[in-house]
């Protein structure tokens, strides 16, 4: 299984960046994809997740509004496209997936509920 996360890099305060991670080793459209973000000296934390079957997706309050979450099932890619960043959206962004329980499973916001994770890209908010 590889999850390979690009898209990264060092941006001003209030721009963008579109981070993508294409999936590998696993049947894509069984699982729900997620990012996660870590920054120095802190947890792990949930941004933003979307279903399976790309239906639903779910954000952390912070990031609503500026953040969407996307995902291509025949391209096994999923993306996070994040406008308005801030400074305190720096962190190393992890991309994940979590096989569905059910068809009507709920999405995870959970870090143990994500099975594979992928290598991080870093992203850097310049104020």
């Amino acid at each position: 299984v590889q999850l390979q996360a690009s898209g990264g890099g060092l941006v001003q305060d209030g721009g963008s960046l579109r981070l993508s991670c294409a999936a590998s080793g696993i049947f894509f459209e069984s699982h729900h994809m997620g990012w996660f973000r870590q920054a120095p000296g802190k947890e792990r934390e949930f941004v933003a997740a979307i279903a399976y079957n790309g239906n639903n997706a779910i954000y952390t309050e912070s990031v609503k509004g500026r953040f969407t979450i996307s995902r291509d099932n025949g391209k096994t890619t999923v993306y996070l496209q994040m406008n308005n960043l801030k400074p305190e959206d720096a962190a190393v962004y992890y991309c994940t997936a979590a096989p569905r329980r059910s068809v009507i499973s709920p999405i995870p916001m959970r870090r143990e509920e994500y099975k594979y994770w992928g290598q991080g890209t870093l992203v850097t908010v310049s104020s």
